[in-house]
């Protein structure tokens, strides 16, 4: 009698095979996408997340395709980088705190915080350590995610810009972004509850030790640029110093440190929120686009 062989199963899963990851550079400045990944298997498998996580310090952002997973694999798999964050002005979803709903609907057509280039909640004084993004719809066409690698950015500064700002410092602030639209009261009490915070100008990425250029959108000004070596006159000290920043706010958005993706139903996007910025592309009205996120709290600038 002939004992039949079993047969080999049709797919490998990530899980029982760790060096089985695809990785696929997308730009020369940063991004890569990842295949043959389960990321519902990786939310459950310790050395499998190790893995993601230095692809992640490599390309500061990971891309992967066809992630059916649920909302808890989603919130586990982020919970192995950290704690997660809710967001005080978008809602999360009321059976998983810190998955963040990023719901845009042809119903608010004036709804645009995102079109901005920006590091995710620098208003806070821990900024997240990065970010899990699920998208669930999104239309045909349109509302790609840009995202910006800020060591690049840093790295081809003039030098005598990195000199003059190797010790400034800036505040971020909800109130002048997210608080914006509100009625004053409520304006002033976001304010309250999230006061401005100052970084660093120039951060040091904490596991890799890069230098990092950490002004952007939430930037609202310098803390002391006012002194008597950058000084000459009283008026030097607001165009000076606004001119300073919107320059270094404006280095995100050169081509050559960028790459760009286009969404599909059940792709995710993970990026090293300390070391690159993103943009929204708004250009999808008049259709929806859902997208779910978890924020991983992260530390403390220096």
């Amino acid at each position: 009698m002939t004992t039949a062989t079993p047969a080999a199963p049709a797919v490998v899963r990530a899980a029982s095979l760790t060096d089985s990851i695809k990785v696929e550079p997308l730009t020369c400045a940063l991004g890569a996408e990842l295949s043959n990944v389960d990321l519902g298997v990786a939310s459950r498998d310790p050395a499998l997340v190790a893995e993601i996580r230095a692809l992640l310090l490599k390309h500061r952002v990971l891309f992967f395709r066809d992630q059916d997973i649920t909302r808890a694999e989603h919130v586990a798999f982020a919970r192995h980088f950290g704690d997660l964050e809710d967001h005080p002005v978008a809602g999360s979803d009321p059976d998983h705190p810190g998955l963040v709903r990023i719901y845009k609907s042809p119903d608010a057509p004036n709804d645009r915080y995102e079109n901005a280039w920006h590091t995710d909640a620098t208003w806070r004084e821990k900024p997240p350590f990065g970010c899990v993004l699920r998208c669930v719809e999104c239309p045909p066409v349109g509302g790609d995610t840009m995202w910006a690698n800020m060591v690049l950015a840093y790295e081809r500064l003039p030098e005598p810009v990195k000199t003059q700002i190797a010790d400034l410092r800036a505040r971020h602030s909800i109130e002048a972004s997210f608080g914006a639209a509100m009625p004053i009261d409520k304006r002033l009490a976001l304010h309250a509850q999230f006061p401005d915070a100052e970084h660093p100008v120039v951060r040091t990425h904490p596991e890799t030790g890069e230098k990092i250029l950490f002004v952007n959108a939430f930037a609202t000004h310098f803390t002391n640029f006012h002194t008597p070596g950058r000084v000459r006159f009283g008026q030097d000290a607001v165009p000076g110093a606004s001119q300073l920043l919107q320059y270094l706010i404006s280095q995100a958005q050169i081509p050559e440190y960028q790459v760009r993706f286009r969404w599909k139903p059940n792709s995710v996007a993970m990026w090293d929120n300390r070391s690159t910025q993103h943009y929204a592309v708004m250009d999808y009205a008049p259709c929806h686009r859902k997208m779910e996120r978890a924020g991983i709290v992260g530390d403390v600038p220096y």
